[in-house]
This record gives C-alpha cells, structure tokens and sequence, in this order.
C-alpha cells in the first residue's frame, strides 16, 4: 500500500527532486535523530532508572541517611503482621488469577468460537471496567454487602471487608485485561488442525486439550502473569474494602503517608517489585519461545452454528456482563441516592462535593487538565521516540537502549513508582526537586508509568510503513521530518489516537502513582474518592468514581467518532 499522491513523485513529500548538501545534510539529519533518541534516554533514565535507584538505596539506610545494610529488611522479616501481608498478598493475587482466568476463558471462547449473537455489545460490556478507578468495584461491594449492605444476608454471616470483598472487586478489575489477551490469543487458530482431529476422530474434549489449549498456551501464559501483576500491586480496591486484611499495596500506604516511615516503605516497595520483575522476565521469556500460530498457508477458523454451544455460551456471557454492569449500576445508582440503604430516594445531593469535601469539584477539573495533558504530551513524546528507534538512521547501539529503556516501566508498578518519586525527587541535591507537588510531576509519572504499552503500541503500527518511503525520501534529499510530518503521521493517525485514548483514560482512573505526588492544589479525582471514603462519605465517592466514568466513556464515544471518520477516507482513497 502506498500514501495518497507517493505515485506521483516526490509531491506528497512537499519537494521535488532537487540537488542537496548531500553526506552533510545526512550527516545533521543522523544527528538530530542521535540527539532526539540521547533525550528520550536521558528522560528514561532520569524519571526510572535513576528513580528505581532512589528507592534501593533507601531501603538500605536509616532515617539519617547512613548505609546500614539488610537491617530494615531484617526487622521487615521480623515483625509478623508485616510479613503476613506477603502471604495474604500471594492467597488474593492465585485466587483472583484463578478465578478471573477462568471467567475470561469462557467470555474470550464465546466471543471467538461460537456463533452465539450480541458479540459486539458482549465485547463493549466487557471493556466497562477500563473506564473506572480501581476503587469503584469495592465501592459497590460495601453498598451491596457491608455493615448496611442491601443484599449483605446472601454471604451468610461472612464479611465483604477481607478476602471475599478484594478477591471479588479485583476480579471485576482484571477482567477486561485478561479477556482481551486471550480473544486475541483464541481468533488467531488454524481450522486445519481442527478438521485433522475431526477426521482422526478426537472427541471435542480431547480436541481441545491437544488442539485448542496449546494453540493459546503463550497467551494464557501472559494473562496469568498480567492477571497476578494486576492484582498483587493495586492499592484501590484493598484500601477501601480490606478491613484488617493487610496487603504489601496497602502496607507501603500505611508505611509512607500513615507513619512517615519511609525507610520500611522503601522496603516493602521493593518486595512489591519483585513478583512484577519476575512476571515481567518470565513473560518476555515465553513470547520468545511462541512460534506463530497462524502460518501464511494457515486457513482461519470459522465457528460453525451449534444450538446447544450457542445457547450455553450466550447465557455464561450474559451472567459475567451482569456482573460488570451490576457493580457498576450500583456505584451509579448509590450516587443519586439520598441515604442509602434507608431512604432510596434520588437527588443530586451527592455531586455537590463542597459540602464533604473543601476542594468541591477542583479535583475533578485536576485530574481532566491532567488528562488531557497526559494524552497531548504523552503521546507526542510516545510516537517521536517510537520513530527514532523504529525509523531512525545510525546509531544502533542507541536506539537498542532506547527501546530497551522503553521496556522497564512495564514491571514497575505504579505504587513502587510513586514512592521512587518521593525519594528521587524530594532529595535536597536533586535539581529537578522543583517539581515536586506540582500538576508537571503527575502528568510526567502517568507518562512513565504507561509508557511501555504506549510504545509498543506505536512501534507495532510504525513497522507496518514499508521502510521504502524513508528510502524514497533520503533519495530525494527530503529532510527526514518533513516525511514523518506529512506521511507517517497521517498514515499513523489512527494508532495516534489509540495512544491519546489509552493515556487518557488511564489517567483519569489511576491511583496508585499519584496518591504519593500530589499536593493540596492537584489533587486528582481518584484520590479525592479514597479520601472521601476515608471521611465515610461514601455516596459522594461513589458520586466521584461516576463522574471519572462518564468522562473516559465520553472520551472514548468521541474517539470512536473520530476513528471512524478517518476510517471512512481511507476507504473513500482507497476505491479512487
């Protein structure tokens, strides 16, 4: 496929084929782009590397600085109720893999093995939790079962506040993540091996353990590790549904902002590294044994009509998106109720957030300024450095680092980076510690925190550009930027957007990195909903969690008028 006017010389490049400096001209083009990846890196490793340092040799000293070895992690190890945190973080984080695995394998293989209808509203119900904070499900949860809890006699005497509440709300969290990991996993089968065992005469349950299941084993293997990861570092849904069920998320909260010990929380954040390291290695270690599943000879599997099949799949898919929408009706409905669950009359009582909050609605416009400057900035600085070390000339070894630092937030989780911060950025020698508190310092760590996926995101629609349209343009002595500016950007568009859209959202509902950085004047929505729930106002932090819902879904609405959009030129160029 070529760009629109490429036929017709350079015309699309904007200049014609004229004489140039030549090697000089190539040469500053090269070090440009050297001085464009040398930035890039130098904002990795300042804002990771360097950070990620910061926490690692706090977790060796004492509160005056002074190197003292392992004894914080000693006396870490040597106080049970910290350590039980860990084994409770390991029983929620295999309970809710298990649990949301299994849920998402039976959603994913309704939706690509099956006929069953309503695919595509299954599939937009299934992506609804994306659009909300962490702390929404657990919300819902003490509005359904806690101390007043509407339905609270159907767990017959047990508590929702402890494991049953956070294993639950974490599996409403995840799902989304996992379903979406193994649809693609499930849609990329080969019929062939389908209708070999059919004609051998495999039973369907032998079928699917010799055929299916190993055909998804590698996504399998990434949704466990994704799942875990997920799980075992949020902080929302433990904090407000845990009780006295202590976690590792929750215990670094405790450890920074309730005791100012920031010492054992540099530890305990170093323990929250490590099962998302090992994930981390162990997942990019799988996707380098995975063989392609769909081969250039291979033909896609269709799913034949099965009445029976059908019929089961459509109701397991039903139930699992009455539970999405249900915890998230709850949430919507509590926040119009005037006094739940006494007086279920409806009002707008509850949006009125100055009188329960001295900050009103300020924090709401904070987190979508901070938004919007997230997905503005982010995915500039995304796309352009994905450029560099995709499209640029010379400089392999830098370009290597680059995508190689571009990798590491992946396995940091975002609790662990807000407390890097902390450390890195309020120390006295620190140059940039001017950021601190300020709307810059949670726009840059949301940038850095879902960097990776960002990234590979870009570099995965940048390889589809035939490296010939740079050939082209060097040939012509077309100045490098002015080929990215009026062709990979407009062919790229569309993923541009999926960036913008990601980053967006992702910083309406994150908790987890902010709740370290802000500050009385930037305070984001999201953690204006945990210090609602804190003040036991939980109506207005239902109300709250609501508002950053309708937002993302709003976002996401006109995101996908405007894909569309672009969608219908390109199909109007291509028929001319």
């Amino acid at each position: 496929m070529t760009a629109p006017g490429i036929g017709a010389g350079a015309t699309a490049l904007g200049t014609p084929a004229v004489a140039g400096t030549g090697s000089g001209r190539v040469a500053g083009e090269r070090l440009v782009m050297a001085g464009g990846l040398a930035a890039l890196a130098a904002f990795l490793l300042i804002f990771v590397a360097f950070a990620l340092y910061a926490l690692l040799s706090k977790s060796f000293q004492d509160r005056t600085g002074a190197f003292i070895g392992l004894d914080n992690f000693i006396a870490y190890f040597s106080n049970p109720a910290l350590f039980q945190s860990i084994g409770n973080s390991l029983f929620i984080s295999i309970v809710s893999t298990i649990i949301t695995t299994t849920i998402a394998f039976l959603f994913a293989y309704g939706l690509s093995r099956t006929c069953m209808p309503a695919k595509g509203l299954f599939r937009a119900i299934a992506s609804i939790p994306i659009l909300a904070p962490s702390l929404l499900p657990a919300i819902s949860l003490v509005y359904l079962f806690g101390n007043q809890g509407l339905i609270k006699d159907w767990l017959f005497g047990a508590s929702i506040y402890g494991p049953i509440g956070i294993v639950t709300g974490m599996v409403f969290f995840a799902l989304p993540h996992a379903i979406m990991i193994l649809y693609t996993a499930m849609s990329l089968a080969d019929s062939r091996l389908y209708e070999a065992a059919q004609v051998l005469g495999a039973s369907r349950v032998r079928t699917f353990f010799t055929v299916t299941l190993p055909g998804i084993r590698y996504g399998l293997v990434s949704t466990v590790l994704v799942v875990f990861t997920l799980v075992i570092t949020d902080f929302g849904v433990p904090k407000v549904i845990g009780g006295r069920y202590n976690v590792l998320a929750t215990d670094v909260y405790k450890q920074v902002v309730g005791q100012q010990n920031f010492e054992m929380g540099a530890v305990v954040g170093m323990i929250l590294l490590t099962p998302a390291l090992l994930a981390f290695v162990v997942d990019r270690w799988a996707q380098r044994r995975q063989s392609a599943s769909l081969s250039a000879r291979a033909v896609p599997l269709v799913p034949k009509p099965n009445r029976v099949t059908d019929g089961i799949y459509l109701a397991i898919c039903g139930l699992i998106s009455l539970f999405l929408l249900g915890i998230l009706g709850v949430s919507a409905y509590a926040s119009f109720v005037k006094f739940w669950p006494y007086d279920l009359g409806l009002t707008l009582a509850n949006y009125d957030f100055s009188v329960v909050d001295a900050d009103g609605w300020k924090s709401f416009f904070n987190s979508l300024r901070m938004a919007t400057l997230t997905a503005i900035i982010g995915s500039t600085v995304v796309f352009a450095g994905a450029y560099l070390v995709e499209k640029g000339r010379g400089a392999p070894w830098l370009r290597s680092g680059v995508h190689l630092l571009a990798m590491v937030p992946l396995a940091v989780p975002g609790l662990v980076l807000g407390i890097s911060y902390i450390f890195f950025f309020n120390a006295p020698w620190n140059p940039l510690n001017f950021l601190v508190g300020t709307m810059a310092i949670l726009v840059l760590s949301t940038i850095v925190h879902f960097y990776t996926v960002s990234h590979l995101t870009a570099v995965t629609a940048l390889k589809q550009i035939d490296p010939e349209f740079e050939s082209v343009s060097a040939s012509l002595k077309v100045p490098f930027y002015r080929t990215f500016w009026r062709v990979t950007v407009p062919v790229c568009l569309p993923t541009i957007l999926d960036i913008a859209l990601y980053l967006f959202v992702n910083a309406m509902t994150t908790v987890s990195a902010v709740v370290f950085l802000f500050s009385s004047d930037t305070r984001p929505a999201a953690v204006a909903v945990l210090a609602m729930d804190d003040a036991g106002s939980v109506a207005a932090a239902a109300a709250m969690a609501m508002l950053i819902v309708y937002t993302s879904a709003t976002v996401r609405f006109l995101h996908t008028l405007v894909s569309q959009s672009l969608t219908r030129r390109t199909q109007a160029w291509r028929r001319r």
